[in-house]
Order: structure tokens, then C-alpha cells, then sequence
């Protein structure tokens, strides 16, 4: 899996070593369906859906980003991002031995950079960095026998938290949809340092992640 994330990575990073043209405030921002001239300060959120690993199982994260967009080409601003699935706690770091449905809770905040490459072109390629905390926890998750959906009991919800500093750094394929408007799938890897939850060492929470994101605001 791991070098599934690094042969993609690797992949984006050679497409964007293929930009060869800089932005340039005398270009119209080109779209799949319009043109129009660029702004010199806008901004933008974006939220992104991304496919990632914690502690070896499956992690779906959403992830949710913004700030202010510096000469068509520098973004500075802030994310915050957290699980939304299943991670099973295995019976041995279980803080509730008697609760077998205990799961791992993982996010993380902080600083969110971008630099884009050729922003008026409609395909372009942008490179991204975030540094931050991250967190981990245990919480009581339960099936409810009549649907078969997961539920959250939040009155057990704080157990063997802990803190860390984690850094993201990634690049995407870019797509200007609408002039408000972008699309851009990506890669990125999470490198974290200092974590000390119960079965949750930096080797398990470090890992690559597929990235979907959404882009709205003034460009």
C-alpha cells in the first residue's frame, strides 16, 4: 500500500516538473467553460474527502481548509481534518477490555499552505504543505441491531487521548471548473512525531493518502 502512495506521489510530482509556463497578472484565469481576468488577493475554502490508512485499517478523513490567495499563486491559511469511520482498537491496546467495540478517533489542525503552479491555465498543478497538531483517541462505538449503523455514545467519548505534531505535505492535479470553482485530486503523505496512544505509534499513524478536493471562492 504504502508504495502504491509513493509511486503516485512520485507520478504527480513528474507531471508538474511539465508546467513550464508561470502565471503571469496579464493572463485570464481559463475555465472549462469561461475565461476571466485574475485578482491580485482573493480567497478560497476547500473541503477535501481523503483515502488513508491508521494503524493499518482503511481511513476515511474529511478535511476542511481556507485562507487568503496571495498574487494567483500563494495560499496562507488554516485546516482542520478528522476520521469518520471505523478504526477497530485491537483487543490488546483496548482502554475497556470489556467494551470490544472501541475505536480509534484521529484528527488534526494548524497552518495550510499552497503554492499553484500556472493558475490562469484550466489544468494546473499545485503543491501543498500543513503542519499542525494531531490528536488520537478511543471512543465507544455501537451497531444498532434494527438499520446496522455505527453510533457514537460522546459520553465515553475521551479515552487515552493524546497530542502530537504532524506534518502533510502533498501536490494535486488541479482544474479550474467555473471561475469560483476548482477540482483537484491529489496525493499527499502524513509524517507525525511524538505519538504515544495506546497502540498508535508515529509508524502507525505516519502513512500516504488519495486525495479528492473542492475548491470555492475568488481566484
Amino acid at each position: 500500500m504504502r508504495t502504491l502512495y509513493t509511486l503516485s506521489f512520485l507520478v504527480m510530482f513528474f507531471m508538474s516538473a511539465m508546467v513550464s509556463a508561470q502565471e503571469t497578472d496579464n493572463h485570464e484565469i481559463s475555465t472549462l467553460f469561461s475565461s476571466s481576468k485574475p485578482r491580485s488577493l482573493g480567497g478560497y475554502g476547500a473541503i477535501t474527502n481523503k483515502f488513508t490508512t491508521i494503524n493499518d485499517d482503511f481511513a476515511n478523513m474529511v478535511e476542511l481548509y481556507g485562507g487568503f490567495y496571495i498574487n494567483h499563486r500563494f495560499l496562507i491559511g488554516a485546516a482542520i481534518a478528522a476520521t469518520t469511520n471505523n478504526i477497530p482498537v485491537p483487543i490488546e491496546h483496548n482502554v475497556h477490555p470489556d467494551k470490544v467495540r472501541m475505536s480509534y478517533e484521529y484528527g488534526q489542525g494548524g497552518l495550510m499552505t499552497e503554492y499553484v503552479i500556472a493558475s490562469h491555465r484550466t489544468v494546473h498543478v499545485a503543491f501543498q504543505m500543513f503542519a499542525g497538531a494531531g490528536f488520537t483517541l478511543q471512543y465507544e462505538r455501537y451497531r444498532r441491531d434494527y438499520d446496522y449503523w455505527d453510533d457514537v455514545s460522546y459520553d465515553d467519548y475521551e479515552h487515552d487521548d493524546d497530542w502530537f505534531f504532524v506534518a502533510e505535505p502533498g501536490v494535486k492535479v488541479e482544474i479550474n471548473v467555473l471561475k469560483w470553482m476548482r477540482f483537484s485530486p491529489g496525493v499527499s503523505y502524513r509524517i507525525t512525531r511524538g505519538s504515544n496512544g495506546k497502540g498508535l505509534s508515529d509508524d502507525k499513524l505516519s502513512g500516504g493518502a488519495v486525495n479528492l478536493t473542492l475548491k470555492f471562492g475568488k481566484f
